[in-house]
């Protein structure tokens, strides 16, 4: 068991790297997390930043942030004979490694505060707390309402994968409540709320049973009932839309809720989560030739683990630890079934998809192509791609990357712009 602060932690992981104790390092992660890292490949992405800049010669003051998903950022700025580098560590609440990236110098600058877009008006709207759901399980949420004296379209948006609050921090940067922001600024009502698995995350790894319908729906349903009644929002009007994860599950929690006017679907995976978990890493690995080697044995992992997610075999039995990111098997059980293209296409609701032209997460080749098969020849679904984005819909150029997260920056204007109008030009 570590002992001592986040910095302290994460200077004994530096400590460890530069005197090539990297089996060290790798049992500094979190359980769950192992399989999908090896000493191996710790090692080669050090040792190519080392051989590229030269021995460390030494080591900055920590910078402690909070992190996504209630963790800790520990930055640290690292000098060496030819250059600097920025080692970022993101810790668990227990003190344990949940990823760890060798960065450019400028990632170990304390995070400037969060400021709006330039497209966010914020004194066309305002925002109340409104809390989903009853019991233990209860999140909260924010209510974003334009201020135009006449009911209006709304939507309520969901956020992706993993523990993600309301705005879907990830570093410093909020890409949903860019999206709401924009979207308020321009008449359109916006509800966006917590996930349970951020709200209450104890009571998620508790339940052994919990799914991805545990995950969404609930709280979804919950929200749409409080848009639709609002006197803000045109009840005819009332859409569902989500980024990433909370895409890919809309259609379900449309299926299973209150009746909606439309999907909004932003970077929307289709392709099953496990082996989208595969082939990211694959791609990952393949951006450092001289690390792609020693990635191998972490892909071969995870490949069985994918693998064992569609056999037979699984059941309620199987160890969590033998599954992706140590997820236990009801998840799994409930969620390999799911075609989210199939029943989007069964609803009947016009439809808008909108994607990241260099989104490595969820890609135009291995997801949006299924969604076009699905959604062929229906003249009320929208699909957008733009070039320049990355999965967060940040703009940028060349292969996207992790790193590309972490500088401060807001979601494509032009993406917030066409899904108001889109939004807006539903007629009820």
């Amino acid at each position: 068991m570590m002992l001592g602060s986040p910095a302290e932690r994460a200077l004994t992981a530096i400590e460890l790297a530069r005197d090539g104790r990297f089996v060290d390092v790798h049992g500094l992660f979190a359980q769950q997390l192992r399989p999908m890292v090896s000493p191996e490949a710790l090692r080669a992405a050090w040792d190519a930043e080392i051989a590229r800049l030269g021995p460390v010669s030494s080591v900055g003051t920590p910078v402690t942030e909070p992190g996504p998903q209630n963790m800790v950022v520990v930055k640290v700025l690292l000098t060496c004979e030819r250059g600097a580098l920025a080692v970022v560590a993101t810790l668990t609440a227990a003190g344990q490694l949940a990823g760890i990236q060798l960065a450019a110098p400028s990632a170990a600058v304390p995070a400037a505060p969060w400021v709006p877009a330039d497209y966010v008006s914020t004194d066309h709207f305002e925002e109340e707390e409104v809390s989903l759901g009853s019991g233990p399980l209860a999140v909260r949420g924010t209510f974003s309402t334009p201020k135009l004296g006449e009911r209006g379209p709304g939507i309520v948006l969901l956020a992706g994968s993993g523990p993600s609050d309301r705005d879907e921090t990830i570093g410093r940067n909020k890409p949903l409540k860019d999206l709401a922001w924009g979207l308020a600024s321009r008449g359109v009502a916006v509800l966006r709320f917590d996930k349970v698995t951020f709200a209450h995350p104890g009571a998620v790894k508790a339940d052994l049973g919990f799914t991805v319908a545990d995950e969404y729906i609930p709280h979804a349903t919950a929200a749409l009932r409080i848009l639709s009644s609002h006197t803000a929002v045109d009840h005819r009007r009332v859409f569902l839309g989500g980024h990433s994860l909370g895409a890919t599950i809309a259609p379900r929690v449309a299926a299973a809720g209150p009746s909606i006017a439309g999907l909004a679907l932003l970077a929307a995976g289709a392709q099953p989560l496990h082996w989208a978990a595969v082939r990211q890493v694959r791609y990952l690995a393949s951006l450092n030739p001289g690390t792609f080697v020693a990635s191998q044995p972490v892909i071969d992992t995870m490949t069985e683990q994918a693998e064992r997610v569609d056999s037979a075999g699984l059941s309620l039995s199987t160890p969590p630890s033998e599954l992706p990111f140590g997820t236990p098997p009801a998840y799994w059980l409930d969620l390999r079934t799911y075609q989210p293209a199939e029943v989007a296409a069964n609803l009947g609701k016009p439809v808008l998809i909108l994607h990241g032209g260099r989104d490595y997460q969820v890609t135009v080749d291995d997801d949006l192509a299924i969604w076009q098969r699905a959604l062929d020849g229906r003249p009320d679904v929208t699909i957008r791609v733009y070039p320049a984005d990355n999965h967060l819909f940040f703009p940028g150029s060349g292969p996207s990357t992790p790193a590309e997260y972490e500088p401060v920056q807001h979601m494509d204007p032009q993406v917030v712009s066409d899904l108001a109008d889109w939004l807006k030009g539903r007629a009820a």
